[in-house]
C-alpha cells in the first residue's frame, strides 16, 4: 500500500514510510521529531484504512492518506478507491451507490430532521429535532428518501428542514419485492 502526503502546495506519493519520512522531514515547519517518527510508522502498518491529520500548529494540519493508486495521476482520478472487507464479509458499497442502486421493492426509510413547532405558552416557534419511519414502494434508496420528504413536506411547518439523503440523518433498507 502506497502512502500519500501533502502540506499545503506540497505533496507526494511514495512505496514504504522511510520515503514519507525523509520528505516530511524536509519540512522544516513540521519539526519532525522521534514521537511522530513512531506515529506515522504505527499508522502506515495498522490496518486503518481512513486518512490521518497531523497538527503543526493552530488550524495548519498535514495530511497522510493510504491508496492502491500506482501513481500521483491515477491517485489524482480516483482510480485506486478501495472497498473494505472483514473476514466473511461483503464489500461495504460506497453510501452514494447503495442509494442510487435501482432495484425495485419495498423500503424501510428513516430521517431524523428539524421540524417547526409552536410552543403553546409562548406563542413562538422553535425547531426540535423529529425522528420519522415510514415502509413505502421505491425503485431506489433515493426514491424512498424523496418519496418520505415529499409526504412529510405537505404536512409540517415549510419551515422545517431536512438533512440530505447522503448524510447519517436518513438511513434506509431494503425490505423485498412488491408484486
Amino acid at each position: 500500500m502506497n502512502l500519500y502526503l501533502r502540506y499545503f502546495d506540497r505533496e507526494i506519493l511514495v512505496t514504504n514510510v522511510d520515503d514519507a519520512i525523509a520528505f516530511l522531514a524536509e519540512i522544516d515547519e513540521i519539526g519532525m521529531n522521534p514521537a511522530l517518527e513512531r506515529d506515522i510508522r504505527d499508522y502506515a502498518a495498522s490496518d486503518v484504512l481512513y486518512p490521518k491529520r497531523y497538527k503543526v500548529r493552530p488550524r495548519i494540519y498535514f495530511i497522510i492518506i493510504k491508496t492502491e493508486a500506482a501513481t500521483m495521476q491515477d491517485f489524482k482520478e480516483k482510480k485506486a478507491i478501495h472497498t473494505v472487507v472483514g473476514e466473511g464479509a461483503k464489500p461495504v458499497a460506497p453510501v452514494l451507490v447503495r442509494l442510487n442502486e435501482e432495484r425495485y421493492g419495498w423500503y424501510e426509510g428513516t430521517i431524523d430532521f428539524k421540524r417547526v413547532q409552536l410552543v403553546p405558552g409562548t406563542g413562538k416557534f422553535q425547531y426540535r429535532d423529529t425522528h420519522f419511519m415510514a415502509c413505502c414502494k421505491a425503485e431506489s434508496g433515493l426514491d424512498c428518501y424523496n418519496r418520505i420528504v415529499d409526504h412529510l413536506s405537505q404536512r409540517v411547518d415549510p419551515r422545517s428542514q431536512f438533512p440530505s439523503a447522503k448524510g447519517k440523518n436518513f438511513r434506509f433498507r431494503y425490505l423485498g419485492d412488491c408484486k
